[in-house]
């Protein structure tokens, strides 16, 4: 048995071996390179978040939670105006939102995944998805605020629903969408209607990723700051009227860390550090929600 190479198998071999050293040698500049941008990214991210509790968290004290937003030049003070006013507009823009995204979502999913109305009202709402937050306030600056001739928090909690909606529409349909059709085609065979697949079949199946969408949503509006210096502007007392002025932690925080007045300063790291804390534990519920086993 001739067991010599030839020249020519030779040669090929020569040329996969250097095809191999290659995709040898661009796989680990390409691990490298990503890497080196997470490493980039983690790197920031521990900074910021070590900033925020080194500054953030020997702020907090029981004022915080208790006092009114300081005048300048005062001692003392708190954010519990801010914190309220944070809560009352966020929590009302997601009761809001969360319905009329969540059927809007059923819709694109479930009717409109090849009618023009269908297409239309994605492409709408993907626009207002990647619409800069300013924008928003802005808008609702022009028809709310200028028509009631005044700021007040329902301008602000009209400009975080405009922001909740799309989140809550892109999620849901995308979650609707990964249900299997043999879920809906075996509901279908045994009679049931449309609507009750819809809400006994579909929706049961996708809760978790609707609800994690909802979640995300909540984070996001929860540290907003230009649409709200549009519409609800600020407001230094305790105030529960929406028709008025009405405080809010971003604002706050952005109001107090550009001051001169060191008490702003550490009030305002204690508003930072409790938007950190809150939207942290809001990405991990989200997790928990995305992974749960149904």
């Amino acid at each position: 048995m001739n067991t010599l190479t030839s020249p020519a198998d030779k040669a090929l071999d020569d040329r996969r071996l250097a095809r191999h050293r290659a995709r040898k040698r661009t796989n680990a500049i390409a691990l490298a390179l990503a890497l080196a941008a997470m490493a980039f990214g983690v790197f920031w991210l521990i900074w910021i978040l070590w900033e925020t509790l080194r500054l953030g968290l020997p702020a907090l004290s029981l004022d915080v939670f208790t006092r009114m937003t300081p005048a300048p030049q005062s001692e003392g003070g708190g954010l519990a105006n801010a914190i309220f006013g944070s809560f009352l507009m966020v929590g009302l823009a997601t009761l809001i939102g969360t319905p009329i995204g969540v059927m809007a979502g059923v819709y694109l999913a479930e009717y409109g995944r090849k009618g023009w109305l269908g297409a239309c009202t994605r492409f709408i709402n993907d626009i207002l998805l990647s619409a800069p937050s300013i924008v928003i306030g802005l808008f609702i600056y022009s028809v709310v605020v200028t028509q009631m001739r005044g700021f007040s928090g329902w301008a602000g909690v009209l400009a975080l629903t405009l922001i909740v909606i799309p989140i809550v529409v892109r999620t849901t349909e995308n979650m609707l969408s990964l249900v299997p059709n043999a879920l809906r085609e075996a509901a279908y065979a045994l009679g049931t209607p449309k609507w009750k697949v819809i809400g006994a079949v579909t929706l049961k199946a996708a809760r978790s990723g609707v609800a994690t969408g909802v979640l995300l949503a909540l984070a996001r509006v929860s540290g907003e700051t230009a649409p709200l210096l549009f519409t609800a502007l600020s407001n230094q007392f305790w105030n529960a009227d929406l028709g008025q002025p009405l405080a809010s932690l971003p604002v706050t925080i952005f109001k107090f860390a550009m001051s001169p007045y060191e008490n702003w300063q550490q009030l305002a790291w204690a508003g930072v550090f409790l938007i950190t804390l809150g939207v942290l534990a809001l990405n991990i519920a989200a997790r928990v929600l995305l992974r749960q086993k149904h």
